[in-house]
């Protein structure tokens, strides 16, 4: 039967639309105001919005090129056809090194929330690890279910998520000092653009949607722009609760919590009076974290079977989880400040070339090379793609700038910031 002519309801779309969101929405969200802190909430949010544009922008560029190709194709297929081999083996790379390392903070981040949920609510001691193992395992298990058990779970996860967001937003705006707001150090804000791309990464995911939603594209297109501006809106309002509540500098600040590789939900109770606050930042991130592991999990699961050609059933499930499952672990449990370093490494290099520039060459071949048919294209023609194309090589030369000591760092940048306000 003919996908295209299968109605899609809104309810698949909208939990279409939550798993974009809560792909966007997880760990990223938990480092955002770590990384934006010392540049302020004005000079981040101006950043954040055209991080949010480009990477909105890519994500429908990878729609149309999938919906050139036979159903099922992924990232692999996609860049092999349209790019050739060079295309397909930096492809093969780059998503491998995205979605682990996306993967992995995120284990190590709600390896951390099971440690410290078992301590405050059933009293046991637990280690890093076995956490990690917790986390994994039940998390992991859900996408050995397949894509409409993922999609359906998700959906449940982002509601109670949306739901403790909105508590602790109720709750914290009280405690909110309007003076912490007024920060602004701007010449830092670009070094955050690796880890906003992050914050706004959900395309590797994007190609199991298709088939998840028949193949229509204006289906497709609500749920990524839904998904991506719905991130958009919970970020804004979120990066006003957390650097209007922690101070940038000083005990349990923004600047310790990046020195130490730590989520700001950690640094929320020491600043806040409620002790709601504190709760509901625990509730609101293992929620954000799981949304966003298991669209990131499904897409790598997706992806290997497309790449690896092994079958998505039988031995072939069991042998793609534990493919995904073990080394994710090891990398969780053993290494330390994973959390903040993956984001941030992934984002700028893995999201500006795979999710950023690869497909926007991809649509300029497929458009004015191999004049694929226009009735899905996104507006905008060669100027846009030029200007989208600009900014994601700008992105991955400041990473690549910061990586090899040119520019110094984000955490660089804190600790300079930090020794000139000790010396005033």
């Amino acid at each position: 039967m003919d996908t295209l002519k299968v109605p899609v309801t809104w309810g698949r779309i909208l939990s279409a639309m939550f798993l974009v969101a809560g792909t966007c929405i997880g760990g990223g969200m938990l480092a955002l105001p770590v990384a934006t802190g010392i540049s302020g909430f004005f000079p981040s949010t101006v950043v954040m919005l055209i991080c949010w544009l480009g990477m909105t922008l890519s994500a429908l560029f990878l729609l149309e090129v999938n919906l050139w190709l036979k159903e099922g194709a992924h990232i692999i297929t996609m860049s092999s056809t349209m790019l050739g081999p060079i295309g397909k083996y930096v492809s093969w790379i780059l998503y491998l090194f995205i979605s682990y390392a996306s993967i992995v903070a995120y284990t190590a981040a709600g390896g951390s929330l099971v440690v410290n949920g078992a301590s405050s609510l059933f009293a046991w001691n637990i280690s890093q690890e076995i956490g990690c193992l917790i986390f994994i395992v039940t998390f992991g298990g859900i996408i050995y279910l397949g894509n409409r058990i993922v999609g359906r779970v998700n959906t449940i996860l982002f509601i109670a998520m949306i739901g403790a967001y909105l508590a602790l937003v109720t709750v914290g705006m009280h405690e909110i000092k309007r003076d912490l707001l007024t920060h602004r150090h701007w010449p830092t804000s670009l070094l955050a653009i690796p880890l906003l791309l992050t914050s706004f990464s959900f395309q590797t995911m994007m190609p199991s949607l298709t088939p998840y939603l028949n193949r229509q594209p204006s289906a497709l297109r609500i749920a990524i722009i839904g998904g991506s501006t719905i991130a958009l809106v919970v970020y804004l309002i979120w990066q006003s609760l957390a650097l209007g509540v922690v101070p940038v500098h000083g005990p349990s600040s923004l600047l310790e919590a990046l020195e130490k590789g730590e989520p700001v939900t950690q640094y929320l109770r020491v600043h806040v009076a409620s002790p709601w606050v504190a709760i509901l930042a625990e509730y609101f991130a293992f929620f954000a974290l799981v949304t966003s592991f298991l669209g990131m999990a499904l897409g790598l699961f997706d992806f290997l079977s497309d790449g690896l050609k092994i079958p998505n059933r039988g031995k072939g499930k069991v042998l793609l989880s534990l493919i995904i499952v073990i080394p994710t672990f090891i990398f969780a449990a053993y290494f330390e400040r994973v959390f903040i370093t993956a984001l941030d490494t992934s984002g700028g290099f893995g999201d500006s070339i795979l999710n950023g520039i690869m497909p926007v060459l991809m649509v300029w071949v497929g458009r004015y090379w191999w004049k694929f048919p226009t009735e899905n294209r996104v507006f905008g023609g060669k100027p846009l793609l030029i200007a989208v194309l600009t900014f994601f090589i700008f992105a991955l030369a400041l990473e690549t700038l910061i990586h090899t000591g040119y520019i110094c760092s984000i955490f660089g940048k804190c600790k300079e910031y930090q020794q000139q306000i000790q010396g005033l």
